[in-house]
């Protein structure tokens, strides 16, 4: 995939995380089916963390140079999820990982949409210097092994579009679309 195809896959697969803000109550947006499973505020909250503390950063480092290396290969589990561009629909379960991922206040609902297209236009910004980078400065990940700033604006649709499910799932458990 080109980057640019890479950034219209990012676009389209946020649209349904947008949309949906905007019909949420804040019980919905706070339900907790159980202490091990997500609401959906943790959900958009761990998708704002890990976009701009994990992928968007790693992609900055790598058209930096800096806190990577030059080379380096993905391992076997990269490579399988990038010849799939696609997680496995399977669930993972982090330990401890429903504690990771802050409650936010039902207030904060809002702020989503715009941490959402801030993260849409970092992207767009990186756009050209994606396409200039030759693409041999890498950077760390510790499933997947070593990527660089294509790969991991790829990782970031990637991982959005896996999370679909689990939203769907929440969803559910907050009645969501329920009749009233």
């Amino acid at each position: 995939m080109t980057i640019q195809e890479i950034n219209a896959a990012l676009h389209k697969t946020m649209e349904p995380y947008l949309e949906a803000l905007g019909t949420y109550t804040d019980e919905q947006f706070a339900h907790k089916e159980a202490d091990d499973i997500w609401s959906l505020g943790q959900l958009y909250e761990h998708l704002v963390v890990a976009a701009n503390f994990f992928f968007l950063a790693n992609t900055v480092r790598c058209l930096d140079k800096r806190k990577g290396q030059e080379g380096g290969e993905m391992n076997a589990n990269g490579d399988n999820v990038y010849s799939y561009n696609s997680f496995p629909p399977i669930k993972v379960k982090v330990p401890g990982s429903a504690d990771k991922s802050a409650q936010p206040e039902a207030k904060e609902k809002g702020d989503y949409v715009g941490s959402f297209n801030k993260m849409l236009a970092d992207i767009d910004a990186l756009t050209d210097r994606i396409v200039e980078d030759e693409g041999t400065y890498k950077t760390h990940h510790a499933v997947f092994d070593w990527l660089n700033a294509k790969q991991w604006c790829q990782m970031l649709e990637m991982h959005h579009r896996h999370h679909h499910r689990q939203k769907a799932e929440l969803e559910g458990f907050a009645g969501v679309g329920a009749a009233t």
